[in-house]
């Protein structure tokens, strides 16, 4: 496999994560659609302060020593911020057969099992949209080619991003978030 690409481990608010998109520039590669994942494991209860520095060090050993891979998703996305993980201008590695055509966006939990529409899990839920809608914009995606993980025919994850993750809702959410972003 590629040599690891180093991570950029950036922690944004909505807001914030919006005006960094708008400066970068897709020279080399650009994106066709997004892919949204959970975690999983950790659930929310499993890390209660979210992606905390120390946690994206992990997921850094997880991915480039355990799994052996060149990169990882582009987002982590918690319930306070989105942080940019693999830089979002190259291909990472989420979902085998997109890793070179698409973003990955990976939110804080289980959503098969936690509350997608209360508490953390809407703060997590509410943060995905936000950054989904940013990409959308920037990249002028259509953001109804989003796509979920488990649609991805070679995946082995058929449950992500949990079932409480209703793909037309959620891009739904989405285009409402667009109605009141600046367009590029």
């Amino acid at each position: 496999m590629s040599p690891w690409k180093p991570i950029i481990n950036r922690a944004f608010t909505p807001e914030a994560f919006d005006s960094y998109c708008r400066l970068l520039r897709w020279s080399a590669w650009r994106p066709q659609f997004i892919v949204l994942h959970n975690t999983g494991t950790p659930t929310l209860a499993e890390r209660p302060r979210g992606f905390t520095p120390q946690a994206i060090d992990n997921l850094v050993t997880y991915y480039r020593d355990q799994l052996g891979w060149s990169a990882g998703p582009h987002l982590f996305v918690d319930d306070r911020q989105i942080t940019v993980f693999t830089p979002l201008t190259t291909p990472g590695v989420h979902a085998p057969s997109w890793n070179t055509v698409s973003l990955g966006v990976e939110m804080l939990g289980n959503y098969s099992t936690e509350d997608f529409h209360r508490g953390r899990g809407l703060h997590v839920h509410r943060n995905a949209v936000a950054a989904i809608a940013t990409l959308s914009v920037v990249l002028a995606l259509d953001s109804s080619t989003m796509r979920l993980h488990h649609e991805d025919p070679q995946t082995t994850h058929r449950d992500c991003p949990g079932a409480q993750v209703v793909k037309l809702d959620f891009i739904r959410e989405v285009h409402q978030r667009l109605l009141h972003l600046p367009q590029c």
